[in-house]
């Protein structure tokens, strides 16, 4: 009978399942692609606060990527842990619509200002949320998943931060309930009780 391997006998830097490498191809690939939008874009945003948002994320994801490729190549810790983004815009949001032109795709280049820059800054890391999260949950590896599983909190950082800067700009309006409706809908959930037949 064969003995099948485990990872105590395979060397770290082969310590990944099938999936494992597939899903995290995609998320360096992806990480690449959106390195690669954020040079594309930079010489067309016009906003210094934007570009200041775009040259501190682009430094971030780029620590990222290469932390997370060295970990991935050698199944072992990275040069230095995942580090915390922290953004440097305000938490507040402007609720509330006001009338404005109706959204359509553009129909030129010439046409690219800075709500579409922040729209897209904004879809890399949705993207990059999504892809990081899903390989973390079929990573064999306990670094690789470790590394990822802590850069998805970056990526929602980053997006809040370009949420919170569109909606400021009013690229991106919030919209809200009216009083009684929100006050409805935060009042039909009751706090659980453990069951009965449930241990402690």
């Amino acid at each position: 009978m064969n003995q099948q391997p485990t990872s105590e006998n395979i060397p770290m830097s082969m310590n990944h399942g099938a999936h494992e490498v597939l899903d995290v191809h995609e998320v360096l690939s992806s990480s690449i692609g959106a390195l690669n939008m954020f040079i594309i874009l930079r010489p067309h945003v016009k906003d210094p606060e934007l570009l200041n948002i775009l040259d501190r994320q682009y430094a971030f994801m780029l620590d990222e990527y290469n932390i997370t490729l060295e970990c991935f190549k050698t199944g072992q810790d990275p040069s230095h842990p995942t580090r915390k983004y922290n953004m440097q815009i305000g938490n507040d949001s402007k609720y509330g619509l006001t009338p404005s032109q109706p959204k359509k795709p553009i129909t030129s280049s010439n046409e690219i200002d800075d709500g579409i820059i922040s729209s897209f800054m904004l879809s890399q890391h949705k993207m990059l949320a999504t892809g990081k999260t899903a390989a973390a949950l079929e990573a064999t590896n306990p670094v690789v998943r470790r590394v990822l599983q802590d850069s998805v909190p970056n990526c929602i950082e980053m997006a809040y931060e370009l949420s919170l800067y569109q909606n400021k700009k009013g690229y991106y309006q919030v919209p809200q309930l009216s009083t009684q409706d929100m006050q409805t809908m935060l009042n039909m959930y009751g706090q659980a009780e453990k069951a009965k037949d449930m241990p402690n």
